[in-house]
């Protein structure tokens, strides 16, 4: 056997010894409410969802500041543009950017830190639909879900049609914002973290909101779970 050869084998062995093969990460999204929705993802793009309808998605290892939200009472043309009252993201069926508030977030980064994923329901941007995010791997039990009655009960400055506003994007002030770093909960943060425990309720939120699966985990987004 020649040394070029052998050289090859042993890098390859060493390779595959050392580094371990990352594979992309799937979200399963279902919607289990009574009504249409029209899911959206960045990346991803979007999808009519009726009830019991599932839409598959990928991420792969490195993706971050990843959303997938519900977009309610949407209208499209045959060329995929139109508008819908929740979640909007520029008039367009195939989401190219992030919605328009209010939308209940599920985050997530992909094989990152120690080889840890990063997820997390966020109602910073509000609430629009109730939502679960949980593994569908047997290696990570993680599930977060944010079911309660936000809309029903949301205060009067917050309201709107579809929808519970999160204070930033209503008021866009420092105190809700965090823009400089050092905010914390307020009135009406308390009020979405009351309902969903497990769920951002302001930008300095993490230690009660922000959950880790191993990087390889496979995920499912259910809308009304």
């Amino acid at each position: 056997m020649s040394s070029l050869k052998t050289l090859s084998i042993f890098s390859f062995l060493f390779a595959a010894l050392h580094f371990p093969s990352v594979h992309a990460a799937t979200f399963d999204i279902t919607n289990k409410c009574p009504y249409t929705v029209w899911a959206a993802a960045k990346p991803g793009g979007g999808r009519k969802l009726n009830n019991g309808e599932k839409w598959t998605i990928s991420a792969a290892p490195g993706t971050t500041q990843a959303r997938i939200w519900a977009r309610t009472n949407c209208q499209f043309d045959g060329a995929g543009k139109g508008k819908c009252q929740t979640g909007d993201c520029n008039g367009l069926l195939e989401c190219q950017g992030y919605g328009s508030p209010p939308n209940t977030l599920a985050e997530y980064a992909i094989g990152q830190f120690a080889n840890q994923d990063f997820i997390d329901i966020s109602n910073i941007d509000g609430f629009n639909v109730p939502m679960e995010f949980s593994s569908a791997s047997a290696g990570c039990t993680r599930v977060i879900k944010c079911t309660a009655d936000i809309v029903g009960q949301c205060p009067n400055e917050l309201k709107v049609p579809g929808g519970c506003n999160g204070p930033c994007p209503v008021f866009k002030t420092d105190e809700y914002c965090c823009n400089s770093g050092t905010c914390g909960p307020t009135t009406f943060s308390k009020y979405f973290k009351e309902r969903c425990p497990d769920a951002y309720s302001y930008p300095k939120d993490d230690p009660t909101s922000l959950f880790t699966c191993p990087t390889g985990t496979n995920y499912k987004v259910i809308f009304c779970p």
